[in-house]
């Protein structure tokens, strides 16, 4: 038997600026044939479980093309094009095949299709056929639709956030291929779209309200005919009509058992929708407690959340801090025009700099700063990390540190700050701040929480900020907690 490997992986953030092109998928992550095998066998990534799973079983892996691009704005509709043209055209010199893993995102949307994994899954099921089966992976950031549903027979999300258990669950949906191709199982698949969207902060899975309800789900698979359960939390920073949370069961051809158990789970989350809501700390509140925290403390930006979209350079949090004459702290910052600058000077110079931008448009002021490292930013990850990416480039970047003992990493390519090998790969030392800002919500914390004991979620503006409440939206569902209130007995 012969299964196909493909995905196209984007979280879209409509509120950004600009689009995403094709370039930045071919700055991101973009593999054809066995190139995936060598990037992903021995990465904490789905697709290095998906190939460890068709090993076990003695399934040839048809390995096809993934493309994944760091999230951003909507995804321009040549780039899609053309990566779909690519996708399906090898796929289609390599058919007739036995069966699809897919890896989408579950959140991605282009200019001419909202539902861009919805588009390309069905375009899939169009050209395999009904009989074919299609299983795959999502993130659990995904704005699930119909579509998606449609064009599957079986979808599993990650059961962690910060994402790090991907490999676990890309082997997971590989086992389901497997056991569907040699007939010990007939996968049904039930999914709910629920009246509400759970509040980004409120979604690390570790603590409640999320950890109670994943226990949930986890212990629902010792029920008969069970096979998997997905908690989607969603992602409020696209304005579609799927934007908003789900839930995703999998039954071994026992429709009355999956609906008992989709029933459970959704109940559980609309009843408790005032605990998926959250409180949004400010800046103020980290102020007043800023000599009683251990340090260093992870200070995490939510309003300019790389890994939801934003630009990464804001310097708000960084105005402020200064302004509170809080020292000593690490900045990541995405600004290639000051790496230009910056990388014109010699090591040891002293030099003004204007760094990054305010999303309140309020003008940044210029740095004196002092030159401390310039070179190219490429490093590894080996450990499990959220997203489960080895290899990542920040293009050149440069490190300078400014007159109030704040030091700044500068990068020419936008990455997220899902692994400490960002500092430490260029001799610095997380241990020596008393705080490091990462640009995120939960998923910096995978990577830092082992040297910052303490960690606190900072209400910032920007397009990925806290209360998706501020968002104008002209294609959400109305009515959807906590936009609107919902009543209902429970």
């Amino acid at each position: 038997m012969r299964v196909a490997l493909l995905g196209i992986v984007h979280e879209s953030n409509t509120f950004a600026e600009g689009v995403t092109r094709l370039d930045q998928f071919r700055n991101g992550h973009w593999h054809f044939g066995e190139d995936i095998i060598a990037e992903y066998s021995h990465a904490y990534h789905e697709v290095g479980g998906m190939i460890e799973a068709m090993k076990e079983a003695d399934i040839q892996l048809v390995p096809i093309m993934y493309a994944e691009a760091t999230p951003g704005g909507t995804v321009c509709k040549d780039a899609f094009e053309h990566l779909m043209n690519e996708m399906f055209g090898e796929l289609k010199r390599q058919l007739p095949v036995d069966g699809c893993l897919v890896v989408p995102h579950g959140a991605g949307v282009c200019e001419a299709y909202p539902d861009m994994d919805g588009h390309w899954l069905g375009r899939l099921r169009e050209m395999v056929g009904k009989d074919v089966p299609i299983i795959g992976t999502i993130d659990p950031h995904a704005n699930l639709s119909q579509a998606m549903i449609d064009a599957t027979n079986a979808l599993v999300a990650y059961k962690t956030n910060p994402h790090v258990d991907q490999r676990t669950v890309g082997k997971e949906a590989g086992m389901i291929m497997a056991d569907t191709l040699l007939g010990r199982i007939k996968p049904v698949q039930l999914f709910a779209s629920l009246p509400l969207a759970i509040s980004i902060e409120q979604q690390l899975t570790e603590k409640n309200p999320c950890k109670e309800l994943h226990d949930m789900a986890k212990d629902a698979l010792s029920k008969e005919n069970i096979l998997s359960t997905s908690i989607v939390l969603g992602f409020p920073y696209a304005d579609v009509k799927e934007m908003g949370s789900s839930v995703i069961v999998i039954a071994d051809g026992d429709l009355a058992a999956g609906e008992a158990v989709l029933d459970k789970l959704t109940d559980h989350i609309f009843c408790n929708r005032s605990a998926f809501n959250g409180i949004k700390n400010n800046i103020k509140t980290i102020v007043s407690t800023w000599d009683q925290m251990p340090k260093p403390m992870l200070l995490l930006d939510m309003g300019d959340n790389v890994g939801g979209g934003s630009p990464g350079n804001s310097v708000y949090l960084f105005d402020q801090l200064e302004n509170e004459a809080k020292e000593n702290v690490f900045h990541c910052v995405f600004d290639p025009a000051a790496v230009q600058l910056a990388n014109a000077h010699a090591i040891g110079d002293k030099f003004e700099l204007n760094i990054g931008q305010r999303p309140d448009r309020v003008p940044t002021p210029t740095r004196l700063v002092t030159l401390a490292f310039k070179g190219p930013g490429s490093f590894d990850e080996t450990t499990p990390r959220h997203g489960g990416q080895v290899h990542f480039d920040m293009g050149p970047i440069a490190i300078v540190k400014t007159e109030k003992n704040h030091v700044v990493m500068l990068t020419s390519l936008r990455v997220p700050p899902y692994s400490l090998r960002q500092l430490t790969s260029f001799g610095i030392n997380p241990l020596d701040f008393d705080a490091i800002v990462a640009k995120g919500v939960n998923a910096p914390i995978a990577a830092y929480k082992d040297v910052c004991p303490s960690i606190v979620q900072v209400n910032t503006p920007g397009v990925t900020a806290a209360d998706m409440t501020l968002f104008h939206y002209d294609n959400r569902r109305v009515p959807l907690y906590p936009f609107e209130e919902i009543s209902a007995s429970c």
